[in-house]
């Protein structure tokens, strides 16, 4: 089995940072359905800020990979997991974009300001006030939120999955403190 080499160190970053906050946004979600009151209102500008800023990492984060291709998977891995795994990645940049785009012209739609970290920032409308657009991105955007967290936890058993049954380093290659394994480190001269 071919030895898996890591991700360069920002790519290894970005994933994390971005997986912290995309888990905190579903999270937030999750709560803003079944809360009342005040603490539905700091719920909804917490969810647009940071929703707002996984839309700029994942910007970053698909530059940063353009330009820093990740490691090969294992050359054992069969085709099929290697096709699910290459799917799943580019259906979770899609997602990571495409749902706070969603989620920014459902409020333009409904007609709702969007502040950001308080009301120092206000981001422009996108699209145009439509009480009925607002109702169909709703729905899209709670659908793609579901896709999200199903996707989410996919991504989770993979890497499972490759840390404690296969054992083939790709897990390692995402971990923040790399451990090099003493085979890599002779052949590195290290």
């Amino acid at each position: 089995m071919k030895n898996v080499k890591s991700f360069t160190l920002p790519s290894r970053i970005l994933h994390w940072v971005m997986a912290v906050m995309i888990l905190a946004m579903l999270l937030i979600g999750v709560f803003m359905a079944s809360t009342v009151g005040s603490g539905y209102y700091r719920l909804v500008a917490l969810h647009r800020s940071v929703g707002i800023a996984i839309l700029v990492l994942a910007m970053l984060r698909l530059g940063n990979r353009l330009h820093t291709p990740p490691p090969s998977l294992p050359e054992d891995l069969p085709p099929v997991m290697k096709i699910g795994a290459h799917a799943s990645h580019i259906l979770l940049y899609v997602l990571m974009i495409v749902l706070p785009l969603v989620g920014w012209g459902m409020l333009s739609a409904g007609g709702y300001p969007i502040p950001l970290w308080g009301q120092s920032v206000l981001l422009p409308p996108i699209l145009p006030h439509d009480p009925v657009l607002w109702a169909e991105l709703r729905s899209v955007h709670t659908l793609l939120a579901f896709l999200l967290f199903g996707l989410v936890l996919a991504h989770v058993a993979a890497a499972l999955f490759h840390g404690l049954i296969r054992r083939d380093g790709v897990l390692r290659s995402m971990l923040l403190r790399e451990r090099l394994d003493p085979i890599s480190q002779e052949s590195h001269g290290d």
